[in-house]
């Protein structure tokens, strides 16, 4: 099947077409429009076009626009379930939870359109301020490019799309190159629900091409991005004033504090946390550190949950682990490995791959802190287990990292989990859950390499909106 670009409301036939290919079979999906240039310029025309339409359009009508796409969501649910596990190899019962998340997401900004506000400033409190009154309105930026990844390509789209549009923005969208599909019917879905025609545009492409063009163009007053760190660095340092929003690499950190039981549920949430969607999730746990009294039984009971995971085809609702995004990551993933236990780690379970597109869970322990499964972000089904001593030690692994996206922590001790909270370089700290823990109203984002800004719809609402003073002289 033939997929054109989205702009201005209708599909528009490219240049350029590439075939797509599914991660798992390796089979032909679709041909897909790769949008130059010229055809991104349009697309930010268009958006430019409806800016001034959707900044005047009032809040209840973009509530209901939004609302009605929840509703089209809802009814087209499995069949967007099925596009997940062709183009991203995500398995179903995965994608079920992805596209109940996207779902979620898109009713949190039915609620936060609604109620974008300003505050009073009390004026008076500084001498010369008497007699004044006054307040702030958060007013759209414009039009917002928007740069997304292949791992969750409904729910990291709605996350920028849905404060965008209800904030009043217009968006031009530029899907990974491995999942254009998900955007592309969500472009015809947004239509339907009756979005104005330019509000949303949609163009695959080179990151090159597209995604340089959304980063210098002056008409497009923000950026929002996902992926990785290199790529999201020189990206701000070329976005001059322009709004950027990063969300960034990581390698996510667990500790289990001396005392706490290694109970089934644990055991169930590191494996979750380690191996869906083969580890393809930005706060996928990849580092897990077990007080030393407990680290036996922890890595027995961890590699047997591990060991009972289905590995397949994503089509298969008894699959839970099926193939990496593509051929090059598995080679990745297995070069690092190798290098581990070269550098003498020990392969708890896994550690070859399956066959050139996918990759066992993997676990390993004694592996060096400069060994690539430790101090980059493997991005896949591996995770490495390591004993600690005192708290101390454990918090200072985890803080061992170019990364700080989010970390976790297990522990009976208050004072333990305070301790953590204070002292982990992370945006965000799960006290007796995992790293991956996540629901879509809450701040999300991190701190050194790991991004730069804030998702989660109201904080995403602030970062595409621009504060203005309105002050009155009374008297």
């Amino acid at each position: 099947m033939k997929w054109d670009l989205f702009i201005n409301g209708q599909r528009k036939e490219a240049a350029r077409y590439e075939p797509l290919y599914s991660p798992y079979s390796g089979e032909k999906i679709a041909e897909v429009a790769q949008a130059d240039e010229l055809e991104t310029s349009l697309a930010i025309e268009a958006a430019e076009a409806a800016a001034a339409t959707m900044a005047k359009m009032p809040a209840h009508q973009r509530a209901a626009i939004l609302s009605n796409t929840v509703a089209i969501l809802e009814r087209r649910k499995e069949e967007l379930v099925r596009i997940l596990a062709l183009e991203a190899a995500k398995p179903v019962r995965t994608a079920r939870g992805e596209i109940d998340r996207t779902i979620q997401t898109y009713k949190f900004a039915v609620m936060e359109a609604s109620r974008i506000h300003g505050e009073t400033v009390p004026l008076d409190a500084a001498p010369g301020g008497e007699g004044r009154m006054a307040f702030t309105l958060r007013k759209p930026l414009g039009i917002v490019g928007a740069i997304t990844p292949f791992n969750f390509p409904f729910n990291l789209v709605a996350h920028k799309v849905g404060p965008a549009i209800a904030a009043g923005n217009t968006i031009v969208l530029k899907p990974a190159s491995q999942t254009p599909l998900s955007s592309l019917v969500l472009a015809e879905i947004f239509q339907e629900a009756g979005l104005p025609d330019g509000a949303l545009n949609v163009v695959p492409g080179p990151g090159s091409v597209v995604g340089e063009k959304l980063v210098s163009d002056p008409r497009v007053k923000a950026v929002t991005f996902t992926g990785s760190p290199a790529v999201g660095i020189a990206m701000k340092n070329k976005a001059g004033l322009k709004r950027v929003i990063l969300e960034l690499g990581s390698n996510s950190g667990l500790i289990i504090d001396q005392g706490y039981e290694i109970t089934e549920e644990l055991i169930s949430r590191c494996v979750l946390g380690a191996f869906s969607f083969s580890g393809q999730v930005c706060i996928s746990i990849q580092r897990i550190y077990v007080h030393e009294s407990n680290f036996d039984e922890f890595v027995r009971k961890f590699k047997l949950q591990t060991e009972k995971l289905t590995v397949g085809d994503p089509l298969d609702e008894a699959t839970d682990v099926s193939a990496l995004i593509s051929e090059k990551e598995v080679r990745r993933i297995q070069d690092w490995v190798d290098s581990a236990a070269a550098s003498g780690a020990q392969v708890i379970t896994g550690g070859k791959a399956l066959n050139s597109r996918m990759f066992p869970p993997t676990i390993l322990s004694g592996v060096a802190a400069d060994e690539p499964v430790s101090c980059q972000e493997v991005f896949g089904p591996v995770v490495t287990v390591a004993p600690f001593a005192s708290l101390e030690q454990a918090i200072a692994e985890v803080n061992n990292s170019r990364y700080g996206l989010q970390a976790g922590i297990y522990t009976n001790d208050i004072h333990a989990a305070m301790k953590a909270a204070e002292e982990l370089e992370v945006g965000g700290v799960m006290i007796n859950d995992f790293p991956t823990f996540r629901v879509d109203n809450m701040p999300y984002g991190g701190v050194k390499e790991s991004g730069f800004g804030r998702e989660g719809i109201k904080y995403a609402v602030e970062e595409m909106t621009e504060l203005k003073l309105i002050s009155i002289k009374l008297k």
